[in-house]
């Protein structure tokens, strides 16, 4: 099954406050778009993939991402994580109702193609999530084909699309899981296998911290 995603982005400055100290305080707005360009690399290597909408705070500091594939629009007013999945999604079914959509995060990367492809089909059209690996957080959901994504974001969202209706993906996807909010974070994707651009930023000398 295809899908249409939608990927919200703060300007890399504002990004990731949690990861900061993980590189050196230059370094920080790079690391978050690294992480951002190895997700979104990963997703539009994905046959399944037709569009990926990013939805950015300040899309002039994120323009080098329309190099790989996705469409860089403007939050709207409201400045929040499920306005912005919102606003997505609208643009999206503007050009196809019946679309199936998704929520996506744009900290995942160590991101294969091939866990993305295993969710969509066990969601089977279905609206459905991907809790994150400490299982409280949520990484990725689905809607079902021509209804509303719904995106209950933030602290307890696993529980939040759950009570609301979706069903919880339990196949074990391990790079779609595994997103980066903390330095331990950082270090577990890096024992996955962190994409071109992340590991590139993490190549400097603070890079033993993560080995």
């Amino acid at each position: 099954m295809d899908v249409d995603l939608v990927v919200p982005m703060k300007h890399p400055r504002d990004g990731k406050s949690r990861l900061r100290g993980a590189v050196e305080p230059e370094a920080h707005p790079g690391l978050v778009l690294a992480l951002a360009a190895d997700t979104l690399a990963a997703v539009t290597a994905s046959a399944h993939v037709r569009r990926v909408v990013l939805v950015a705070a300040a899309p002039a500091a994120v323009a080098e991402l329309r190099d790989l594939g996705v469409e860089v629009v403007a939050e709207p007013p409201e400045k929040t994580l499920n306005a912005a999945f919102r606003h997505g999604e609208a643009l999206l079914r503007a050009d196809d109702p019946g679309a199936v959509v998704g929520a996506l995060q744009a900290d995942l990367p160590a991101l294969r193609a091939v866990d993305l492809a295993g969710a969509l089909a066990e969601a089977d059209g279905r609206r459905a999530f991907v809790a994150d690996r400490q299982g409280t957080g949520t990484t990725l959901l689905l809607s079902a084909p021509g209804r509303p994504l719904d995106p209950r974001f933030g602290p307890g969202s696993a529980r939040e699309h759950e009570t609301s209706g979706a069903t919880p993906l339990r196949g074990a996807f391990p790079t779609l899981r595994s997103d980066v909010d903390t330095p331990a974070d950082l270090a577990h994707v890096r024992a996955l296998g962190v994409g071109k651009h992340t590991a590139a930023e993490l190549g400097g000398p603070r890079a033993e911290l993560f080995t």
